[in-house]
């Protein structure tokens, strides 16, 4: 009578450990050889004869200390910021790969006008939309159009994102193969109904890192909002930075900034690193 769970033999026990032992070592190794090199970096740096001024114009703890509430009240608004663009842009780079992958020619005027949109947005440098948007919209003096700087970052940052977004998600939609959407029709449903339950789900799983990778270059593009006056981490920086006569909230503010992208940076290269097992798998 068989054992409920399957015995390893001695040479594969043997296998295991020897592997787990090199993976131990591997691992004590790069650790060791980090401390090394980082104690290398850290003494040539500060023994260089330069050290003492830089260290005082960028690396100031008391200044540090003293513009961190600022900056990080600044970094608030750019996590706001973050989530209410992240939302839009993905509603509307969805809308507009759907309009892109309509078929037939009476959709023809739709394609052509999605076409026209990503084209522009995507070749127009962010820099210059939000000067466009953040200061020739409230100079019109329409009834209606936002003053607010954030508003207004907001607008430009979801018309830029979201044309690279939808070309990501036109991308995934057409990756799947005709037969799915074949089949969804044979089954009765309409081509909503195939999209919304059966292309869409596939679409996005594969082209998951790549719009991960869009939103982590999101994060940093928050803080351009600062350019039309909005009291953001960079521009709370920058204002620490004139009272103190030193450059180290700007390093403060940028540490802040690569603390909030690491942990989506390491996520995309999870998603990324399941899809390929995933794609390895099925191959």
């Amino acid at each position: 009578m068989s054992s409920g769970h399957h015995q390893p033999s001695a040479l594969q026990q043997e296998r295991l450990a020897y592997r787990r032992s090199r993976a131990r070592r591997s691992t004590v190794v790069a650790f060791l050889s980090t401390v090394v090199f980082a104690v290398a970096a850290w003494l040539a740096v500060t023994s260089s004869p330069g050290w003492p001024r830089v260290r005082d114009s960028f690396f100031d703890v008391d200044a540090a200390l003293r513009a961190l509430p600022a900056v990080l009240d600044g970094l608030w608004l750019n996590l706001r910021v973050l989530v209410v663009c992240e939302v839009l842009i993905l509603a509307l780079g969805l809308g507009l790969a759907a309009l892109r992958s309509l078929r037939g020619p009476v959709w023809f005027p739709l394609r052509a006008l999605a076409t026209g949109y990503v084209d522009l947005f995507r070749g127009l440098p962010l820099i210059i939309c939000l000067f466009l948007v953040g200061f020739g919209l409230p100079g019109l003096r329409l009834t209606g159009v936002p003053t607010d700087p954030v508003v207004l970052g907001c607008v430009a940052l979801v018309l830029v994102y979201s044309a690279y977004v939808s070309e990501v998600l036109r991308a995934g939609i057409e990756s799947v193969h005709p037969s799915q959407r074949a089949a969804a029709r044979s089954l009765g449903l309409t081509h909503a109904q195939a999209m919304r339950i059966v292309i869409l789900p596939q679409a996005v799983r594969r082209v998951l890192p790549p719009l991960l990778n869009d939103f982590v270059a999101l994060q940093k593009d928050c803080g351009l909002i600062s350019v039309l006056g909005a009291v953001d981490a960079v521009r709370a920086a920058q204002i620490e930075s004139a009272k103190l006569y030193d450059f180290t909230p700007y390093v403060l503010a940028g540490l802040l900034f690569v603390a909030m992208a690491v942990p989506s940076a390491r996520l995309a290269d999870w998603a990324s690193a399941r899809a390929a097992r995933r794609r390895g798998g099925a191959s």
